[in-house]
């Protein structure tokens, strides 16, 4: 992203330790919350002779990363003592691996954190960042944001949608990705097959519904490529199945030939895979 000029704020989620000295060379705001990773960034610091900023993460019942809040004093405690870092926020995480929502409740407690560590260590939080964008819906209603003045938007702003429902986003386009693929046969094939079922190619057993004899389109992508259950399709166009290099599907709606294109919506799991797959090529079209 540098490289294309972008000259935004980069901040790392995700430190590991034996990525920190690419991380002190990359990167100049990092959200941590082990203090292995710290001791090893002030080291290499130190080395290349710079400066680095940090955002605490604290744990607020979604359960992915982050300090415990009775915890947060001593760590930041620990973090101001550090040479080369400085504190310039905290935060939390909410809506991903547990699906708690961001509400009034968490949000208080997190503003409530902020002000203490400002007053107890005479310190200014530059960032008091309250989640991402599950948190749409909470800062919509809420007629008090706190010292929350951070938010991590990406799905909201590229889908179109909050995450918490996943409704939709007045004024933001919820169709702005596609994913293409083209049809490779389509031909009228009984929808059962014959012979003893056993395991398929990733260790399921397999249930088929009877459907008779079925128009059935196959498409050069699979699972190799994407994360299938991320894709969205024409109600009228149904993803029968899937294996490492194609996907099936009950085409007796269209007249789907060999050569075709088959565009498909992608939801927030498709859009990652999609777009850090090395097997799908990215085309940017400039809408009117």
């Amino acid at each position: 992203m540098r490289n294309a000029g972008l000259s935004a704020q980069f901040v790392l989620l995700r430190t590991a330790l034996s990525q920190a000295e690419a991380v002190v060379k990359s990167v100049r705001h990092q959200s941590q919350y082990r203090d292995r990773n710290s001791e090893a960034t002030v080291l290499l610091c130190k080395i290349h002779h710079q400066e680095h900023q940090i955002i605490l993460m604290v744990e607020l019942g979604d359960l992915r990363e982050g300090i415990l809040p009775e915890d947060l004093s001593q760590l930041v405690r620990e973090t101001l003592a550090l040479s080369h870092i400085t504190l310039v926020g905290i935060g939390c995480n909410l809506a991903c691996y547990g699906g708690v929502k961001p509400d009034s409740r968490n949000m208080h407690e997190l503003s409530k954190l902020a002000q203490r560590i400002e007053k107890e260590f005479q310190i200014t939080l530059e960032i008091v960042s309250g989640g991402n964008s599950a948190n749409y819906n909470w800062y919509e209603s809420t007629q008090n944001i706190g010292k929350v003045n951070n938010l991590r938007l990406g799905e909201s702003i590229l889908l179109g949608c909050e995450t918490v429902g996943r409704k939709a986003i007045p004024g933001l386009y919820t169709s702005a990705f596609q994913v293409v693929a083209e049809v490779i046969e389509s031909k009228r094939k009984p929808s059962l097959p014959w012979g003893e079922i056993g395991q398929d190619a990733f260790g399921n057993v397999p249930y088929f519904r009877d459907r008779g004899v079925c128009q059935r389109a196959i498409i050069a992508l699979g699972r190799q490529d994407m994360l299938i259950s991320g894709l969205r399709s024409n109600s009228r166009l149904e993803i029968l199945g899937s294996s490492s290099d194609h996907i099936i599907l009950d085409g007796h709606h269209y007249d789907l030939q060999v050569g075709d294109e088959v565009n498909f919506g992608l939801d927030y799991g498709g859009l990652l895979a999609a777009m850090t797959s090395p097997f799908i090529r990215k085309q940017f079209v400039n809408g009117t």
